[in-house]
């Protein structure tokens, strides 16, 4: 093929693709993931690829299946002849409509299966591509059989293509592609919106289910994941905020030095500490702390039935969600960057889950953080009451964090910006005993987490530091180290922030 012919194909093939598609042509992952909406044209790019594929890559054996083998005909199999006919004419190809076949004269074949015909799979070998249409219809285990057969002998990159309909957000395509992303993986998402070619009759289709069906519009239309069970937050006005959610301002998390202690105080202590700026980092920042604004942060550690730390920062006049810890280390690790997290907003005030464990209470109380939610605890040798730190999520107190959590959002949930907390949110359902809990398969702690953060918000003030009675803190001999060695006017600041020195 010379370069003229060579130009001549791809501004053809510019001009009838959509831009949001466009770079795809050339992505070489092992996966490319297509998820969107009904109309956004993601598998007329998907079978487009393949063939511009097999036509200029010669030998390649590509494999186009779905779950059931009858619904091949009349969808993969019609649109690829569709296509081939309108942009392929002179590619030579043969289609074979009986076998479901299409074979070109450079040597390359697309062969179609469905996944239910077990003995027609057995005998496809040697394969270079798939494409997945509506691969939500697949079980993992479907998908890994596929996986393994992907290694016939070429020269060319050899890729799977996923294309499907975000149905459930308990998906194991959502988990395996896009919560635990995978670095082989390409993912992208797309809507009606995305695809130039779709007439008026068919856009004012979609957009009608926008009043006349808000949920069938969401999933099936805008691409948002789905939900099967009843939730126990507006689906709707939840997955409407998930349309307007902003991107975080600063992602990455904090660094910081701990000393050694001493023969008096043996605890070590964390001297110093500065944010971390890394692209997907356990810590999203949607606003900044203010001074003298009073923060509150809620934190859900990883139990039983959940593998996620969470710690939500709220401002405490209003309720805003602010700022988010998320990730899957050790608790030491997470005790540590919610002691900067809720040093950063002005000492705000923690409180974290402690039925599994109290270490991270414990660490934050050896790190010297200044303010813990206090809750009353009965000393189980004595039957005192005492005072301890963290929150401890009962058969009494859990119904009523739920119950507060549920009402604020009836109001507060615009101001809800972080996306795993939302679609937590979807996921929240009432489980046969009318208990409410996340689904099987899905996580509660970002909402456990935003919970408890309601739940602890009257221990903390409600106005700025400006408006209220200064607040006296219990200096550390670091702070009085510090304090000492400053000069006049910064001894003046930190006395104004914390009170005067004991």
């Amino acid at each position: 093929m010379s370069d003229a012919e060579i130009m001549r194909r791809w501004v053809a093939l510019r001009a009838s693709t959509n831009t949001a598609f466009w770079r795809l042509y050339e992505d070489d992952h092992r996966y490319l993931v297509l998820c969107g909406g009904g109309g956004s044209g993601k598998s007329i790019f998907a079978g487009r690829k393949v063939l511009e594929r097999v036509t200029s890559e010669p030998g390649h054996r590509w494999l186009v299946c779905r779950k059931v083998a009858r619904t091949l005909a009349d969808s993969c199999f019609a649109q690829l002849r569709g296509q081939i006919a309108e942009h392929y004419p002179d590619a030579g190809a043969r289609i074979l409509s009986g076998e479901l076949e299409i074979r070109f004269p450079n040597g390359s074949l697309i062969l179609f299966a469905g996944l239910d015909d077990v003995e027609k799979l057995k005998s496809i070998y040697n394969i270079t591509g798939i494409w997945i249409e509506e691969a939500s219809e697949l079980t993992e285990a479907d998908f890994n059989q596929l996986d393994i057969r992907l290694r016939g002998e070429t020269r060319y990159y050899k890729q799977i293509i996923l294309s499907f309909n975000p149905i459930s957000i308990t998906h194991w395509l959502k988990r395996r592609f896009f919560d635990e992303p995978d670095p082989r993986a390409r993912t992208h998402r797309s809507t009606y919106k995305d695809n130039r070619f779709l007439d008026a009759e068919a856009i004012a289709t979609l957009e009608g289910f926008r009043d006349t069906d808000p949920y069938y519009y969401q999933v099936y239309c805008l691409g948002e994941w789905g939900v099967t069970g009843k939730t126990i937050f507006n689906a709707q006005a939840v997955g409407e905020r998930l349309q307007q959610i902003p991107a975080p301002e600063r992602e990455g998390f904090f660094t910081y030095r701990e000393a050694p202690g001493t023969a008096e105080d043996p605890r070590a202590r964390i001297t110093e500490w500065a944010w971390q700026t890394e692209e997907g980092g356990p810590i999203q920042i949607f606003r900044e702390p203010e001074d003298g604004v009073p923060y509150v942060i809620g934190g859900d550690t990883a139990g039983a039935g959940s593998d996620w730390f969470v710690a939500q920062v709220l401002d405490n006049r209003t309720g805003a969600q602010v700022a988010v810890l998320r990730h899957q280390y050790d608790e030491d690790t997470y005790a540590k960057q919610a002691y900067c997290l809720g040093r950063y907003y002005n000492d705000a005030l923690i409180g974290i889950e402690a039925n599994f464990s109290s270490y991270p209470t414990k660490r934050l109380e050896e790190l010297g953080y200044p303010r813990q939610y206090v809750r009353e605890a009965e000393d189980t040798f004595t039957g005192a009451i005492r005072q301890a730190y963290g929150v401890r999520t009962t058969a009494v107190t859990r119904p009523v964090m739920i119950s507060g959590l549920v009402e604020a959002m009836r109001e507060a949930l615009g101001s809800v910006n972080h996306r795993p907390t939302l679609e937590e949110m979807l996921t929240f359902v009432r489980d046969e005993k009318m208990r409410p809990a996340a689904e099987p398969g899905a996580h509660d702690d970002c909402v456990m987490a935003l919970a408890i953060a309601w739940y602890i918000r009257p221990q903390q003030r409600m106005t700025v530091e400006a408006e209220a009675a200064p607040m006296k803190r219990e200096w550390t001999e670091d702070m009085l180290e510090d304090y000492y060695a400053a000069g006049p006017e910064d001894r003046a600041r930190m006395a104004e922030k914390w009170g005067a020195p004991n």
